[in-house]
């Protein structure tokens, strides 16, 4: 096991729908502790940049309009194995998939408005903390 951090955000749908409690305490309660924390919304422009792995997937287009559609809350999480923990706690990403108890089963309605992002590997993690924090930011 390993001490590592990851980037989770919380999506327009959970802060509109007022998860955002609900979601942090789900990773609090897990043994992640939150490094960083901000309150964000995106331009169509920076989540076309965030989401630019998935350019050429028939998604990218709602996928952008969604997440630039209103406030997210881009969060640093630590702890052992925080990658996957924090995707465990997630749960797939077609929520209908999802294990039952997991955020996504809990609160997704939507393939994409599923509520929660988290970086699946170290390097992703390290170039989605260094897209949404700056050196001041960091804990």
């Amino acid at each position: 096991m390993a001490i590592e951090q990851t980037l989770s955000l919380i999506k327009p749908d959970g802060v509109s729908r007022g998860l955002i409690g609900e979601v942090i305490k789900r990773f609090e309660a897990a043994g992640l502790k939150i490094r960083a924390l901000k309150m964000v919304r995106l331009t169509q422009e920076h989540a076309r940049v965030f989401y630019e792995v998935h350019q050429e997937r028939p998604f990218y287009d709602s996928l952008t309009q969604f997440m630039s559609s209103g406030p997210i809350v881009a969060m640093i999480l630590e702890g052992e194995d925080a990658i996957e923990v924090n995707r465990r706690l997630m749960g797939a990403t077609d929520y209908r998939q999802a294990d039952p108890g997991t955020i996504r089963a809990d609160f997704a309605r939507d393939i994409e408005a599923n509520i929660v992002h988290g970086s699946d590997s170290p390097e992703t993690a390290a170039t989605e903390i260094n897209f949404f924090f700056n050196a001041l930011e960091l804990m």
